[in-house]
């Protein structure tokens, strides 16, 4: 969500100059935290808000409004010497379980899989450990990131390795893997076109939450997100549109 509302943020601003909005990222749990201590009028995730933090946040009289702002489809990537162009669920799940540990194992060559994954606060883990694993635990070990631009350095630096990231992060210093959900009868690349055709399997909505008592506040800012102009600049960022 960070580079979309930054973008968001400083348009709404040239057009709204008596306006202020400040972003920080840090992942959706810290999001949801800020909410609840009252230290930012929106959380931005890119997870549903869960059971238990809507529950605190009533415990603290707090009801929330929640909004989608745009959908992101996840991309799996690899160093881009990797020969191995498609990988199916099952294949994720045991790659990231730990259960699948050599490229060999699914149709590469002889290299050690080395997996990256964000921290345990991220919106992104929580959708891939829901997505890709059907809610199984990752590797004891896996090497866990705080960004997903961190993900992308190690991944274009490790010949071996394997992660995952937003649409809107791809460049040419990893390579995208083609994803099948039905067993291996489709390989699907992840692109915004397929992303919004229903193709490409792993797509996600991304949220804002905020506090009722707060709307009039947060309601200018998340208009814009949604009319024609903020939603251009969902496009342009290589995201996938509302409307």
């Amino acid at each position: 969500m960070l580079p979309l509302s930054q973008k968001e943020a400083e348009s709404f601003m040239k057009t709204n100059p008596s306006e202020t909005v400040t972003v920080t990222g840090g992942g959706s749990g810290v999001g949801i935290s800020s909410l609840l201590e009252g230290t930012t009028d929106i959380a931005q995730l890119s997870r549903k808000i869960k059971f238990d933090e809507k529950q605190k946040l009533q415990e603290k009289g707090k009801s929330v409004k929640e909004i989608i702002a745009a959908y992101d489809a996840l991309a799996v990537i690899v160093h881009p010497s990797n020969k191995t162009s498609n990988l199916t669920r099952e294949q994720l799940e045991g790659i990231f379980t730990g259960k699948i540990t050599n490229w060999k194992e699914v149709g590469g060559e002889d290299l050690k899989i080395i997996p990256y994954s964000r921290e345990t606060s991220s919106g992104t883990y929580e959708f891939f450990k829901t997505s890709a694993l059907k809610n199984k635990n990752y590797m004891n070990g896996i090497m866990s990131m705080p960004a997903t631009g961190a993900i992308i350095q190690s991944v274009s630096q490790t010949k071996g390795a394997i992660g995952y990231v937003g649409l809107a992060y791809l460049n040419r210093e990893v390579k995208a893997v083609h994803i099948s959900y039905d067993s291996g009868k489709t390989y699907t690349e992840p692109t915004v076109a397929n992303a919004k055709s229903g193709r490409y399997p792993v797509v996600r909505p991304l949220y804002y939450y905020y506090v009722t008592a707060s709307e009039n506040k947060v309601t200018p800012f998340i208009d814009y997100v949604l009319s024609e102009k903020g939603q251009k600049i969902v496009s342009e960022i290589g995201f996938i549109a509302v409307k």
